[in-house]
C-alpha cells in the first residue's frame, strides 16, 4: 500500500491559469487531467504532502506536541526553543510557523485541483471517480482542521479557498468557526462517497470511518457533543463497529503490524527512499520517511530538539496493573531514568544498554532529570533513527476514537454515564489496568469528575500522538487563569501564556501584508 501514495504529479503543484509552453513534454493543466489516471495520480499527490517537512513528517509534531503541557524544547537553536515557549518574535519564522502553514494550504491546493479537475474526467465506474473525490474532500478537510485548530481565531485570519488558487488572489479571510465548518463540509461530502474499508492493496487510503472520527473532532472542538456523538456512534456501537477493534498496545507505534483494526487513519511511511532523497516539490526521489525521530530522538541519537515534561512518568507511576506491575504504556511511550528496573528487557535505548556500558548515562549532564520520546521511534529494531523511519504514524486511534465517544457521553445531559466508564474501563483493561471504579472511585460518582479524570486517560493512552494540543484548547485550560495555573504545574512554558493570545499561532507576517483581506490574529 504504501507505494500507491508516492507518485509525484508535477501538474497537481501547477497554477491554473492559461501557460504557453513551446515544450510538447511539458504538463499543464490544458494537457493534464483527461484521464482516469490522470485523477488517480491528482489525489496520490495530495497523500504526498503527508511528506512534506512542514506538514506530518517533521514540523507538525512540534506545533501539536512540544506546544502542549505534555513536551517542550531545550534545544540550541533558540528561536526554534522559544517557539515552544509561546515566544514569537518573528512571525515568519519558517520551522517554526510559515513552513507548516504553507504546506497546509499547498495540500488545499492540490485537492482543490482535483475537485475542480476531476468531475469532468470520464470513468468507466462511477464509483471510482466518487470515491477519489471523496479522499480530496477528506484531505482538504483535514487541512482545515490542522489550519482552524493551529492558527484559528475570533478574527477574520484564515483564508478558505476552495478553487485552484491563481497568481494575485487575495482571498477573503474567516474566522476560526468558519473554517471548521468547512472542514465539517468536506468531511460531510467524504463520508458520502469514501467506501467502509478498502481492499489490502489500497490500505491506508480514507475510509468513511476516518471522516466520521475526523468529522467528530471538529464538532467536539465546537463543544457540539450531540453531532459528534452520532458521528463516532457508526465507529463506537453501528455498522462500523465491524472494521475497528484494540489491538496489542506497542502494535500502534511499530512499522511490524501497519494499517491493522485500531487504525482509523494512517500515514504511510517508508523508507524505499533514502539519501540523497529530498524534500522539496520537484525532487524525482523525495524521502517519504518519518523524521520525528531525527528531532525528537535522545542525545547522541537525534537532535533532541524536542522532549517530554517528567509529570508523565510521575502519573503513569501512581498506578500500578493487576499483577503489581506499572502501566505497559510507560514502557513503550517515553525514556526515562530508572526504566530498566520498572520493566523487564527495558535496557536499551536505541544503542545505548542501561545494564552495561551506559549504566551511569542518567547522570550525564545532557540526560540528568530528562524524559524522551519513545513512540514511533526506531529504537525496536535498530541502534539509530534518522530521516527515513518507516514507521507508519496512526494519525486516528480507535482508542482515541473510544475516549472521545466517552467525552461525548458525559458532556450530553443524556448521555449514560455507566457507558462512558465502561469504555475507559475497556482501555485500561487492554492494558490490564484495574477499573475506573478501584483505582478512582472519585471518577465514577457523577459527570464533572469523570470528564476530569478523562483529561488524564486521554494523556496515558495517547501522550506524544499529536492530540494534547487540541485536548487542553477543547477544555478550556487555555481560556482562563485556572486552566493555565494547572498547565504552569505541569509545563513551566505556560508561565509565558498570555490569554487571549497564545491560544492560537500569529498569521505570517508575510501573508497578512500581502493580503488586505486577513486580520493578524487577536493581540499579535
Amino acid at each position: 500500500m504504501k507505494k500507491i501514495f508516492y507518485l509525484f504529479i508535477i501538474s497537481a503543484l501547477m497554477s491554473a491559469c492559461d501557460v504557453n509552453v513551446d515544450n510538447p513534454n511539458t504538463l499543464t493543466t490544458a494537457t493534464y487531467w483527461k484521464t482516469e489516471t490522470d485523477a488517480t495520480n491528482g489525489v496520490n499527490a495530495i497523500y504526498n504532502m503527508f511528506y512534506k517537512p512542514g506538514t506530518y513528517s517533521r514540523w507538525m509534531w512540534f506545533r501539536l506536541d512540544l506546544t502542549s503541557d505534555e513536551g517542550g524544547s531545550s534545544s540550541p537553536w533558540a528561536e526554534l526553543k522559544e517557539w515552544t515557549q509561546f515566544k514569537y518574535n518573528n512571525y515568519n519564522f519558517w520551522e517554526g510557523n510559515a513552513w507548516t502553514y504553507r504546506d497546509c494550504y499547498e495540500a488545499i491546493y492540490r485537492a482543490n485541483q482535483v475537485l475542480a479537475n476531476v468531475p469532468s474526467i470520464e470513468f468507466s465506474d462511477a464509483s471510482t471517480k466518487t470515491k477519489l473525490l471523496g479522499q480530496a474532500h477528506f484531505l482538504r478537510g483535514l487541512y482545515y482542521y490542522d489550519l482552524a485548530l493551529l492558527w484559528g481565531s475570533s478574527n477574520a485570519s484564515l483564508p478558505i479557498v476552495l478553487d485552484p488558487s491563481k497568481p494575485g488572489d487575495k482571498p477573503q479571510g474567516y474566522n476560526e468557526t468558519d473554517v471548521y465548518n468547512q472542514s465539517i463540509s468536506d468531511l460531510t461530502e467524504a463520508v458520502n462517497s469514501l467506501p467502509e474499508s478498502w481492499n489490502d492493496s489500497e490500505k491506508g487510503r480514507a475510509t468513511k470511518g476516518a471522516a466520521l472520527a475526523l468529522r467528530a473532532k471538529c464538532y467536539m472542538q465546537q463543544h457540539k457533543w450531540s453531532e459528534a456523538k452520532a458521528d463516532l456512534s457508526w465507529l463506537v456501537t453501528g455498522a462500523g463497529k465491524q472494521y475497528y477493534n484494540l489491538v496489542g498496545f506497542e502494535d500502534n507505534f511499530t512499522k511490524d503490524n501497519e494499517n491493522n483494526a485500531e487504525s482509523v487513519f494512517e500515514i504511510q511511511f517508508s523508507d524505499v527512499h533514502k539519501a540523497p532523497a529530498g524534500d522539496g516539490d520537484f525532487d524525482v526521489d523525495p524521502n517519504l520517511g518519518l523524521n520525528r525521530g531525527q528531532f525528537f530522538a535522545p542525545p547522541g541519537i537525534g537532535w533532541t530538539d524536542g522532549e517530554l515534561r517528567p509529570w508523565l512518568v510521575t502519573e503513569f507511576k501512581k498506578e500500578k496493573d493487576l499483577n503489581g506491575n506499572f502501566d505497559i504504556r510507560l514502557k513503550y511511550s517515553v525514556f526515562y531514568e530508572g526504566m530498566n528496573k520498572d520493566f523487564a528487557n527495558n535496557n536499551k535505548i536505541y544503542r545505548y544498554d542501561l545494564n552495561g556500558a551506559n549504566a551511569n548515562i542518567w547522570n550525564e549532564p545532557n540526560w540528568k532529570g530528562r524524559v524522551f520520546f519513545r513512540k514511533y521511534g526506531s529504537d525496536y529494531y535498530r541502534d539509530y533513527d534518522d530521516y527515513y523511519n518507516p514507521t507508519n504514524v496512526r494519525l486516528i486511534r480507535y482508542a482515541d476514537v473510544l475516549l472521545m465517544y466517552a467525552e461525548c457521553l458525559a458532556n450530553l445531559p443524556e448521555g449514560d454515564l455507566n457507558e462512558a466508564i465502561a469504555i475507559v474501563d475497556r482501555i485500561r483493561s487492554r492494558v490490564n489496568m484495574p477499573s475506573l471504579a478501584v483505582n478512582h472511585p472519585d471518577a465514577v460518582i457523577n459527570k464533572a469528575n469523570f470528564l476530569k479524570r478523562l483529561q488524564m486517560e486521554r494523556s496515558l493512552e495517547l501522550c506524544s500522538e499529536g492530540q494534547r494540543w487540541a485536548d487542553i484548547k477543547r477544555w478550556g485550560l487555555v481560556d482562563n487563569a485556572s486552566g493555565i495555573e494547572e498547565l504552569k504545574q505541569r509545563d513551566p512554558d505556560f508561565n509565558n501564556f498570555v490569554i487571549g493570545r497564545h491560544r492560537c499561532l500569529p498569521i505570517p507576517s508575510d501573508e497578512i501584508n500581502n493580503n488586505s483581506n486577513l486580520t493578524q490574529n487577536p493581540n499579535y
